[in-house]
Protein backbone atom coordinates (compact mmCIF):
# COMPACT_ATOMS: atom_id res chain seq x y z
CA UNK A 1 0.00 0.00 0.00
CA UNK A 2 1.21 3.18 -0.69
CA UNK A 3 1.29 6.32 2.02
CA UNK A 4 2.04 9.57 1.63
CA UNK A 5 3.48 11.12 5.62
CA UNK A 6 3.77 14.65 5.88
CA UNK A 7 5.92 16.66 8.80
CA UNK A 8 3.32 19.51 10.28
CA UNK A 9 6.19 21.56 12.05
CA UNK A 10 5.89 20.23 15.73
CA UNK A 11 8.00 17.26 16.87
CA UNK A 12 6.11 13.77 15.88
CA UNK A 13 3.04 15.53 14.42
CA UNK A 14 1.87 13.81 11.04
CA UNK A 15 0.17 14.13 8.64
CA UNK A 16 -0.65 10.65 7.17
CA UNK A 17 -2.64 10.18 3.47
CA UNK A 18 -2.99 6.53 2.79
CA UNK A 19 -4.00 5.57 -0.91
CA UNK A 20 -7.29 4.65 -1.92
CA UNK A 21 -7.72 1.76 -4.47
CA UNK A 22 -11.08 2.50 -6.32
CA UNK A 23 -13.16 0.99 -8.79
CA UNK A 24 -16.48 0.60 -9.75
CA UNK A 25 -17.69 -1.12 -6.82
CA UNK A 26 -16.31 1.33 -4.33
CA UNK A 27 -12.88 1.51 -2.45
CA UNK A 28 -10.25 -0.42 -0.37
CA UNK A 29 -7.75 1.57 1.59
CA UNK A 30 -5.30 0.14 4.25
CA UNK A 31 -5.75 3.04 6.72
CA UNK A 32 -3.00 2.03 9.55
CA UNK A 33 -0.07 0.08 8.67
CA UNK A 34 2.98 0.28 11.54
CA UNK A 35 5.70 0.04 8.34
CA UNK A 36 3.95 3.22 6.50
CA UNK A 37 6.54 5.56 8.00
CA UNK A 38 10.26 5.20 9.85
CA UNK A 39 9.08 7.85 11.88
CA UNK A 40 6.01 5.55 13.17
CA UNK A 41 8.93 2.56 14.14
CA UNK A 42 8.58 3.55 17.78
CA UNK A 43 5.04 3.70 18.76
CA UNK A 44 3.14 1.55 21.07
CA UNK A 45 0.68 -0.50 19.80
CA UNK A 46 -2.99 0.84 19.39
CA UNK A 47 -4.95 -0.61 22.17
CA UNK A 48 -8.37 1.34 21.91
CA UNK A 49 -10.27 2.88 18.77
CA UNK A 50 -12.53 5.42 19.85
CA UNK A 51 -15.70 6.70 17.45
CA UNK A 52 -17.08 9.85 17.87
CA UNK A 53 -20.73 11.22 15.82
CA UNK A 54 -21.48 15.29 15.82
CA UNK A 55 -24.78 15.96 14.91
CA UNK A 56 -24.13 19.92 14.69
CA UNK A 57 -21.38 21.99 13.45
CA UNK A 58 -19.64 23.83 15.65
CA UNK A 59 -19.49 20.62 18.32
CA UNK A 60 -15.82 21.08 19.32
CA UNK A 61 -13.88 18.31 21.68
CA UNK A 62 -10.86 19.27 23.30
CA UNK A 63 -8.45 19.93 23.98
CA UNK A 64 -7.73 16.74 25.57
CA UNK A 65 -4.55 14.29 26.45
CA UNK A 66 -4.01 11.70 28.97
CA UNK A 67 -0.76 12.16 31.98
CA UNK A 68 2.08 9.28 32.22
CA UNK A 69 1.78 6.33 32.97
CA UNK A 70 -1.36 6.65 30.60
CA UNK A 71 -0.40 9.07 27.77
CA UNK A 72 -1.72 8.11 24.80
CA UNK A 73 -0.34 8.60 20.87
CA UNK A 74 -3.78 9.63 18.78
CA UNK A 75 -4.09 8.74 15.19
CA UNK A 76 -7.23 10.89 13.78
CA UNK A 77 -9.28 10.03 11.07
CA UNK A 78 -12.73 11.63 9.73
CA UNK A 79 -14.99 8.96 8.36
CA UNK A 80 -18.01 11.39 7.15
CA UNK A 81 -17.90 15.00 7.24
CA UNK A 82 -15.17 17.12 8.01
CA UNK A 83 -13.03 18.56 11.32
CA UNK A 84 -10.15 21.19 11.98
CA UNK A 85 -8.11 19.12 13.92
CA UNK A 86 -5.55 21.02 16.01
CA UNK A 87 -2.45 19.60 18.54
CA UNK A 88 -0.72 21.75 21.00
CA UNK A 89 2.71 20.85 22.62
CA UNK A 90 2.33 20.91 26.39
CA UNK A 91 5.78 19.32 27.02
CA UNK A 92 6.91 22.06 29.62
CA UNK A 93 10.79 22.88 28.75
CA UNK A 94 10.70 22.21 25.27
CA UNK A 95 11.09 24.66 22.39
CA UNK A 96 7.74 24.61 20.99
CA UNK A 97 5.73 24.81 23.92
CA UNK A 98 2.70 26.58 23.80
CA UNK A 99 2.73 25.93 19.40
CA UNK A 100 -0.49 24.44 17.73
CA UNK A 101 -1.16 22.69 14.46
CA UNK A 102 -4.24 22.36 12.62
CA UNK A 103 -5.23 20.69 10.23
CA UNK A 104 -8.32 20.20 8.47
CA UNK A 105 -9.64 16.38 8.06
CA UNK A 106 -12.64 14.94 6.24
CA UNK A 107 -14.23 11.93 4.77
CA UNK A 108 -13.23 13.26 1.33
CA UNK A 109 -9.23 14.18 1.62
CA UNK A 110 -9.20 10.76 3.70
CA UNK A 111 -6.39 12.04 5.24
CA UNK A 112 -5.34 11.50 9.33
CA UNK A 113 -3.30 13.30 11.76
CA UNK A 114 -1.09 11.79 14.01
CA UNK A 115 -0.87 13.62 17.35
CA UNK A 116 2.12 11.71 20.32
CA UNK A 117 1.79 12.12 23.67
CA UNK A 118 3.07 15.09 25.20
CA UNK A 119 0.36 16.89 22.86
CA UNK A 120 -3.48 17.86 23.61
CA UNK A 121 -5.59 17.49 21.38
CA UNK A 122 -9.05 18.71 19.89
CA UNK A 123 -11.03 19.61 16.85
CA UNK A 124 -14.06 21.68 16.11
CA UNK A 125 -16.58 20.14 13.17
CA UNK A 126 -17.12 21.58 10.03
CA UNK A 127 -20.36 20.47 8.62
CA UNK A 128 -23.03 18.81 10.65
CA UNK A 129 -23.45 14.44 11.11
CA UNK A 130 -19.43 14.72 11.29
CA UNK A 131 -17.99 11.25 12.30
CA UNK A 132 -14.38 10.63 13.70
CA UNK A 133 -12.51 7.67 14.65
CA UNK A 134 -9.26 7.48 16.84
CA UNK A 135 -6.91 4.93 17.78
CA UNK A 136 -4.74 5.22 21.01
CA UNK A 137 -1.67 3.95 22.59
CA UNK A 138 -2.69 3.54 25.78
CA UNK A 139 -6.86 2.92 27.53
CA UNK A 140 -8.77 5.62 28.90
CA UNK A 141 -7.82 6.21 32.51
CA UNK A 142 -10.04 8.95 34.11
CA UNK A 143 -7.00 10.03 36.67
CA UNK A 144 -5.16 10.43 34.34
CA UNK A 145 -7.48 12.40 32.19
CA UNK A 146 -7.00 16.36 31.72
CA UNK A 147 -8.36 19.21 29.61
CA UNK A 148 -7.24 22.72 28.43
CA UNK A 149 -9.59 25.61 27.40
CA UNK A 150 -9.90 25.95 23.68
CA UNK A 151 -10.07 29.31 23.75
CA UNK A 152 -6.86 29.77 26.35
CA UNK A 153 -5.96 33.75 24.99
CA UNK A 154 -1.96 32.42 25.03
CA UNK A 155 -2.52 29.48 22.92
CA UNK A 156 -4.54 32.16 20.53
CA UNK A 157 -5.98 29.36 18.63
CA UNK A 158 -7.42 30.19 15.31
CA UNK A 159 -10.64 28.60 15.41
CA UNK A 160 -12.72 28.82 11.98
CA UNK A 161 -16.27 29.81 13.91
CA UNK A 162 -17.31 32.45 16.42
CA UNK A 163 -17.21 31.50 20.10
CA UNK A 164 -20.84 31.85 20.45
CA UNK A 165 -21.21 29.32 17.28
CA UNK A 166 -19.17 26.72 19.76
CA UNK A 167 -20.85 24.21 21.64
CA UNK A 168 -18.78 22.27 24.28
CA UNK A 169 -18.90 20.01 27.12
CA UNK A 170 -19.91 20.62 30.84
CA UNK A 171 -15.72 19.36 31.28
CA UNK A 172 -14.41 21.05 28.68
CA UNK A 173 -16.18 24.45 29.48
CA UNK A 174 -14.33 24.09 32.81
CA UNK A 175 -11.01 23.09 31.57
CA UNK A 176 -8.02 25.21 33.11
CA UNK A 177 -5.87 27.49 30.73
CA UNK A 178 -1.96 25.79 29.72
CA UNK A 179 -0.71 28.18 32.30
CA UNK A 180 -2.70 26.66 35.14
CA UNK A 181 -2.74 22.78 33.49
CA UNK A 182 -0.91 19.66 35.20
CA UNK A 183 1.05 19.00 31.76
CA UNK A 184 3.95 17.29 30.59
CA UNK A 185 7.89 17.47 31.42
CA UNK A 186 10.46 17.31 27.83
CA UNK A 187 12.55 14.86 29.05
CA UNK A 188 11.53 12.91 31.87
CA UNK A 189 7.92 11.29 31.14
CA UNK A 190 7.76 10.82 27.58
CA UNK A 191 9.23 7.73 27.84
CA UNK A 192 6.72 6.24 29.92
Amino acid sequence: MSVTVRELGLDGVLEICPEQYKDSRGFFCETWSQRSHPALDNLKPFVQDNHSLSREKGVLRGLHYQLPPHAQDKLVRVVRGAILDVAVDIRRGSSTFGRWVALELSGEKWNQILVPKGFAHGFVTLVPDTEVIYKVTDYYTAECDRAIRFDDPDLAITWPLPVEQISLSDKDRAAPILRDAETFTFQCELAA
